[in-house]
């Protein structure tokens, strides 16, 4: 199993100079990798590996350009690893898994990562070219580590300690199941009658983030006050992200505890969020309130809950069975009657066959529970199963 361990790293102001230049080294390097790739490409050329990269960037590119010899002051193993990004997001790209790389920018995602090289003793790691840097343990490593990442998120800085460990198969303390409904005005609805309300992180800072962004806009651009400025808006960015990131994370351990068998529906989020402007020959209808829900649904962050449920489920030994979510807010779970005048308002349901009455929501879940059910038992066709014992690599502790 792989693991990670993420916590924040206390730098001195030497060592935060240190790490700032081999982010802008490893970057440099990733999207110049991706920069050369492209025109060899676009020329009909054969695709350079990282391999290739490297002995031509060693061997051709630096000794007629001494003036690029900043970039052997970096860590030569992180400075591998981003040109080896580079060659999976283009393998990515050539195995139609994701679209065509994109080229890093300034202060998004900055990070880069140790291979090999680092060494961790108590509360302290040693990252080379940097130092020793104590960081906030609150838990122990377990496992072997295999690598280590750092990054920065607005004035903070982290370390992320990935392990590896083996275990055996888990087995669930539980033999219950559930199925949940998402929602807006609801966050989770699930079949047993518990209700998680929504944290709406991003409505109550939303006036306060617009306010800042004002006074930003105000500024002269690259100016000192413009770079406070928009580091203010950094913070608050990031409490909005760790605020539900946390309601996220305690959500989904807690059914992940409770329920051996979680059955979600395949909402498709990008499309549900996608919007509704239209062009100048074709606009679109009802474009305020269309954007007014896409902001609510993404506040709620269904797919960072989905993507939290299924690891924590592996780990505990459960199932996530994920169906398609047509109709099951307009069938009845009595009598199965399908009828868009089931639900007329957004929180009740009424059966017009059988008069069946319920909450709109809960109706949902247990919709949900019974096609999951029939999923398991008669192994009916699905988008996704993931009750196969996987271990992803980005599950974050």
């Amino acid at each position: 199993m792989l693991k990670s361990f993420k916590t924040e790293i206390n730098p001195t102001e030497e060592q935060k100079v240190k790490i700032r230049k081999t982010i802008g080294t490893c970057r440099f390097i990733y999207n110049f990798y991706l920069a050369h790739n492209k025109e060899l490409h676009e020329s009909g050329k054969k695709f350079m590996s990282s391999s290739q990269f490297r002995v031509w960037l060693n061997n051709e590119y630096l000794p007629k350009h001494p003036e690029c010899s900043w970039i052997k002051e970096a860590y030569s193993k992180s400075v591998t690893q981003a040109v080896n990004d580079g060659q999976t997001a283009f393998k990515r790209f050539f195995d139609h898994k994701s679209a065509f790389p994109k080229f890093k920018k300034k202060g998004i995602h900055d990070s880069f990562r140790y291979p090999q090289g680092f060494k961790l003793n108590d509360n302290v790691v040693y990252l080379p070219k940097v130092g020793w840097i104590p960081f906030y343990k609150s838990r122990g490593i377990v496992g072997t580590i295999r690598n280590v990442t750092v990054s920065r998120n607005g004035k903070h800085w982290f370390v992320s300690i990935q392990t590896e460990q083996e275990v055996s198969d888990p087995v669930h303390a539980s033999d219950s199941a559930v199925g949940i409904d998402m929602g807006v005005k609801r966050f989770a609805t699930l079949s047993d009658g518990t209700i998680y309300e929504p944290l709406k992180s991003f409505k109550k800072l939303e006036k306060k983030l617009a306010r800042e962004q004002r006074k930003l806009s105000r500024k002269v651009k690259r100016s000192s006050n413009w770079k406070k400025q928009k580091q203010k808006i950094a913070c608050i960015h990031k409490r909005i992200a760790d605020t539900r990131n946390d309601y996220l994370h305690k959500t989904s351990t807690a059914i992940s505890k409770n329920h051996a068998l979680v059955v979600l529906e395949d909402l498709k989020v990008v499309n549900m969020s996608a919007s509704a402007k239209g062009t100048v020959n074709n606009p679109g209808r009802n474009v305020r309130a269309k954007s007014g829900l896409n902001k609510a649904i993404l506040d709620q962050g269904w797919s960072g809950f989905r993507r939290m449920l299924e690891y924590k489920m592996i780990w505990a030994g459960g199932r996530i069975i994920v169906v398609p979510p047509q109709y099951t807010s307009q069938e009845c779970p009595l009598c199965h009657n399908i009828s868009p005048d089931n639900r007329k308002t957004q929180e009740k349901f009424k059966c017009t066959s059988c008069g069946y009455t319920n909450n709109a929501d809960l109706v949902a879940a247990i919709n949900i529970l019974a096609a999951g059910l029939a999923v398991s038992a008669c192994g009916e066709a699905v988008h996704q199963d993931f009750s196969r014992k996987q271990e992803p690599a980005w599950a974050v502790a």
